[in-house]
């Protein structure tokens, strides 16, 4: 059997898989197709949640993927069953090559209609997660919040986990009847912003969460809030699947917020011949041409940014991040406002010449400034080479 994976993190939150930095894409569920592992590799998916099977795990390696597996926490009053189990899990499957990182609880702090009640407590997640590290040292173990509660209430949670992550779903139609985990408005997030731009301010919140150094990943949508309900209990009106504009802008938000991975939710919900599994395989495979960019510590670039008046107010605007690309920059911009924009970067003097990827297009660039149009929710690719 092959060795176990090498899974370090940088001091950025970057993974370190087998020696090389790793932008990590996952999912939770395969999709619902004929051969779903194929397919998820050849997305470019890393790793996907599995059952604590040896055969899934084996199949996982078999495409080049990796496994995540959950351990559960350990009780605060009663240990010793908790204690068992995780031990029997980690001891099981620490020698597995398909094991790339372990998982204690799902949304700790969350508990449907009694928010002010913590579902585990942080010393559940805490113990469970130095029982991990004690018999497994050499694996991360992952963490996912829900998107709400105080930061000062998820930080208590910090000391067991090294991958902190939150999940954010926002696309749902208006006037959808109360569900699990929807608030009595009809929406997942508490934010003001009800728009799928929040994807950007819940990254912030979770890196101020996490601090600097600890991995931060966001688990994004792959399914219609419907389609959670029994079958004959689903309103057909209220079926509303994410499209690939709002995949690819969630996606590339939370990369321009910073985040170190992303993962998707929902799939064993998404029945085979809704669009949704192509068009989120369409913006993975997209990521995985730009693995290395993704991969790569920012690039030290200083722009301003010039609007020009489409007739609309301003609210968040362009939001960007900048990556070594061979000798050059990826400039990967996002428009968080519901509305057009149009704007000017400047500050590219040593720049020669700016290509914008995958719109068959070219953007006005001269003397150092860069002018372009967004549409609202809009993703926008750039090279810069020197």
């Amino acid at each position: 059997m092959a060795p176990p994976p090498q899974a370090l993190l940088d001091s950025d939150g970057m993974l370190y898989l087998n020696g090389k930095r790793t932008f990590v894409l996952g999912l939770y569920q395969l999709p619902n197709r004929p051969d779903p592992w194929r397919d998820a590799a050849g997305a470019g998916f890393h790793v996907v949640h599995c059952k604590p099977e040896r055969a899934m795990l084996d199949t996982a390696r078999q495409h080049a993927m990796y496994g995540w597996l959950t351990t559960g926490s350990i009780s605060v009053t009663k240990p010793e069953p908790d204690k068992e189990k995780v031990r029997k899990l980690v001891e099981a499957f620490r020698d597995h090559p398909g094991v790339l990182f372990w998982e204690t609880e799902d949304e700790p702090t969350f508990k449907d209609q009694h928010p002010r009640v913590l579902r585990t407590p942080p010393e559940s997640i805490r113990a469970a997660y130095s029982l991990i590290k004690l018999i497994d040292p050499a694996r991360p173990v992952y963490l996912n919040h829900a998107p709400t509660n105080l930061v000062s209430t998820l930080q208590r949670y910090n000391p067991g986990g090294d991958i902190i992550a939150t999940d954010i779903y926002p696309v749902i139609p208006p006037g959808i009847r109360r569900q699990y985990a929807l608030w009595a408005d009809g929406l997942q997030g508490d934010l003001l912003n009800t728009s799928i731009s929040q994807v950007g301010q819940y990254a912030d919140k979770m890196r101020e969460v996490a601090g600097p150094r600890r991995a931060l990943w966001m688990v994004l949508q792959a399914f219609s809030w419907e389609m959670l309900r029994k079958e004959g209990d689903r309103d057909p009106k209220m079926v509303r699947y994410p499209v690939t504009e709002e995949i690819r802008f969630m996606a590339w938000q939370a990369i321009v917020h910073g985040v170190t991975g992303l993962i998707w939710w929902g799939l064993s919900f998404t029945p085979r011949e809704a669009p949704l599994w192509d068009e989120l395989a369409a913006v993975a495979t997209e990521l995985k041409q730009l693995a290395s960019e993704l991969a790569a510590p920012r690039a030290d670039l200083r722009l301003k940014l010039t609007y020009h008046d489409l007739g609309h107010s301003l609210d968040r605007g362009v939001e960007w991040i900048a990556k070594p690309s061979g000798k050059g920059i990826l400039l990967a911009a996002v428009n968080a406002d519901k509305n057009p924009v149009e704007a000017t970067f400047s500050g590219l003097e040593s720049f020669r010449r700016a290509s914008v990827l995958g719109e068959g297009r070219s953007v006005r660039f001269s003397q150092g400034n860069l002018r372009d149009e967004f549409p609202p929710f809009g993703v926008r690719l750039y090279r810069l080479e020197p």
